[in-house]
């Protein structure tokens, strides 16, 4: 969540304890328990009590629903699967307050990638010893205030960046950044980051000679991967730097294996990871992660309102289509179509002067009948490119004032909204917790 973002206080008083200090919103609706009717029902509440003939400016902007349950969900199935591997939850992927407090009490470390990511982590009473300063090339003054900080553990790929930390930083914690092959992946990192094998005797050797602690390598195989065995030749790469390190007199502890865990693909990721590293790693090395969308992609669900509509008449049929036109878009909570290949799919919300309520009914799905309306879906702003979807059908016929939510949004979205043609960054987020563990873990009745 950028730092401007507003969050809309409905809270009950037994949650006041998990909500001190904060304007966040939390909807506890009694005897309701399944995730889709918490989801449901909050999303209703909060649309429902909106008129837009009389509701202030902001009033109708997109908010979003957030489970904290699936989150912690997400937690036990990753001890499940890979127990070894302890989660440094990627802040970058969605630096919601609430999910950064709950994976705290949960037990995970965080990866911050800039000054202001570790300040959050720090702000919300997290040690310094739980924070991996992922970033192999660092802003001098950023590298500064991690070592005024105490946040000892960062990670380099080239010559520079190790005088850089020389000079600045020398009694940090190091790990290598090694070069992976990411192809399989949604978003490719190797291009920008991470020292090819043939350089990594040079980098450990200069390391050395600096008096540097290298304790670590890491490694990343891309954002979105779907490749299993991209896991399995980097941690083998990996092992060959580790061999390397200690012929130069380094005892390395711990393997960084990155990030690029997909909820989809999950446990054949980790299957192949876990045998990889008994195949490479000794028990007596420690193993962390970076996983971000994994944790927070199906935790989130977005609600949207219809701003306008424009009517397209094909003169040879007459047959109608529209343009609908959303609060919201590239430039907003979208944008991670264009720089994450996501394609968010669209729902019918609330429909009508009745205010008809369709979430998670099969009237909210898209439709594949020829008699079925079809649309485009676009943003707000004056850019052509601000377009959600192409051509999608749906069996309401949907105007100005209606509603559609999007699942699955909670992964590089509201992390990097922008604020183009003067469109507010600012969206507020309602909670709900379908899981009793997380509010036994977090002192909720």
């Amino acid at each position: 969540m950028s730092s401007s973002a507003t969050e809309t206080l409905v809270t009950t008083p037994t949650l006041d304890r998990y909500f001190e200090n904060s304007k966040s919103s939390y909807i506890e609706l009694n005897g309701v328990n399944t995730p889709k009717q918490l989801i449901g029902n909050a999303l209703k509440e909060r649309v429902q009590n909106i008129d837009h003939d009389i509701c202030e400016p902001g009033d109708e902007d997109t908010f979003f629903v957030a489970d904290l349950g699936e989150v912690y969900r997400q937690h036990m199935r990753w001890k499940l699967n890979l127990p070894r591997v302890k989660p440094f939850y990627a802040v970058k992927c969605n630096p919601d307050p609430q999910v950064i407090r709950l994976l705290s009490e949960l037990g995970t470390g965080f990866d911050c990638a800039s000054k202001a990511e570790i300040e959050m982590v720090l702000k919300a009473g997290i040690d310094p010893s739980r924070i991996i300063y992922a970033q192999p090339c660092k802003t001098n003054s950023y590298v500064r205030y991690a070592a005024n900080q105490g946040v000892k553990q960062m990670t380099f790929d080239n010559t520079d960046e190790l005088h850089k930390i020389k000079k600045l930083y020398p009694g940090a914690e190091l790990y290598l950044r090694i070069c992976t092959d990411d192809s399989s992946s949604l978003c490719r990192l190797s291009m920008k980051f991470g020292a090819a094998m043939d350089t990594t005797e040079e980098l450990l050797s200069l390391a050395k000679e600096l008096g540097l602690n290298v304790v670590g390598v890491s490694f990343h195989v891309g954002s979105g991967a779907s490749d299993p065995l991209a896991f399995m030749n980097a941690v083998r790469d990996a092992r060959t730097v580790f061999d390397q390190a200690a012929d130069h007199g380094f005892s390395l502890h711990t393997l960084d294996v990155g990030g690029g865990f997909c909820s989809e693909t999950f446990e054949d990721m980790a299957a192949v990871l876990s045998a990889a590293l008994d195949n490479y790693m000794p028990s007596h090395i420690n193993v962390i992660g970076e996983p971000g969308r994994y944790y927070v992609s199906s935790a989130f669900t977005i609600a949207c309102h219809i701003i306008a509509r424009r009517t397209i008449t094909l003169p040879e049929t007459g047959i109608k289509s529209y343009m609908l036109y959303l609060n919201d878009g590239l430039y907003g909570n979208f944008s991670s179509i264009i720089f994450d290949h996501q394609n968010p799919i669209a729902h019918v919300l609330q429909t009508g002067a009745n205010q008809r309520f369709h979430y998670n009914a099969l009237s909210s799905q898209q439709s594949h009948h020829n008699e079925s309306t079809e649309y485009s879906i676009w943003g707000p702003t004056c850019d052509g490119i601000d377009r959600i979807a192409e051509s999608v059908r749906f069996d309401h016929t949907l105007d100005m004032g209606d509603w559609l939510y999007f699942e699955d949004m909670g992964a590089y979205t509201k992390c990097s909204a922008t604020r183009f043609n003067g469109f507010s960054d600012a969206h507020d987020v309602v909670y709900v917790c379908s899981e009793p563990g997380a509010k036994a873990l977090l002192g909720m009745k």
